[in-house]
């Protein structure tokens, strides 16, 4: 890859610092983990920047994976210290969570730019029709129940947002909000998922990475180291924003604009496969 003048290089790190301040406020905000919205627009980014189709998508996954690293770790030490994370759910869903990203991490590295695409256009549709029907009533019951479909329920998650680079917080929310926990206490608890997912998911792109061919300088595996450095001071200063917001503010019309943020993506990503 040839390399970028100056200008362009600032043009670069300043788009990137944006995309993180972004990252960290929907992490806070949603228990998003932000990497279901950084991970579109890296994959836009790298592509201005000539990484070859084969290895773009999982690039852009694997750096997203690396970023959400300290984002989800400040989010989740935010909510912790209001009090509002049920901590016993927490530990119930960290097994369940870490084997469905071992899963992904295994997956990811056999599978194709093209397979990553359609797990990002289904996955992300259905998410977003459940947030565009979805409403704070629906119940399927007065408590979590005791049951191996919600562990089964949960290692899909953590398969899933391997592959997407998210947190699993809104999936994790709608799990609770179904079951009668409140919104806060929802994403609260779903962003202790972020680090179980973001830090062996980000190690696991390394290694299925490791000595591919195509990927730009600064890269180890499929993760941009460099992307990461200017990406992360900005997710994490911008984290503890979103989390004020989120104990304070209605996210309905949040919910909505990142559902239809998904939408478009899904759409960009399916043009890209016709």
């Amino acid at each position: 890859m040839d390399s970028l003048p100056l200008y362009e290089l600032v043009l670069l790190a300043l788009a990137l610092a944006m995309a993180g301040l972004v990252t960290g406020f929907l992490a806070g905000l949603l228990g998003i983990g932000g990497g279901g919205m950084l991970a579109p627009v890296l994959y836009e980014v790298f592509g201005a920047l000539g990484v070859e189709e084969a290895a773009r998508m999982h690039l852009a996954v694997g750096t997203s994976l690396a970023v959400m690293v300290p984002t989800t770790m400040r989010s989740f030490a935010a909510h912790r210290a209001r009090g509002s994370v049920d901590l016993k759910f927490v530990r119930r869903y960290r097994l369940p969570i870490l084997a469905g990203v071992a899963l992904g991490i295994i997956v990811a590295g056999y599978a194709s730019g093209t397979a990553l695409k359609l797990i990002w256009i289904i996955a992300g549709s259905l998410l977003a029709l459940r947030l565009y029907l979805g409403r704070d009533d629906w119940r399927l019951g007065k408590d979590i129940p005791k049951s191996p479909l919600v562990e089964a329920y949960l290692a899909v998650v953590g398969f899933l947002s391997t592959l997407m680079s998210t947190g699993g917080g809104a999936l994790i929310s709608m799990l609770m909000t179904l079951y009668g926990r409140s919104i806060l206490q929802a994403v609260s608890t779903s962003s202790g998922a972020g680090p179980l997912i973001a830090i062996p998911g980000a190690l696991g792109f390394v290694w299925a990475g490791w000595g591919a061919a195509g990927l730009p300088p600064g890269s180890l595996g499929y993760v941009s180291f460099l992307g990461t450095l200017v990406i992360v001071p900005a997710s994490v200063f911008a984290a503890p924003w979103g989390v004020r917001l989120a104990h304070g503010l209605p996210r309905r019309h949040l919910e909505l604009a990142f559902a239809t943020f998904l939408m478009v993506i899904a759409m960009r990503f399916l043009w890209t496969l016709l």
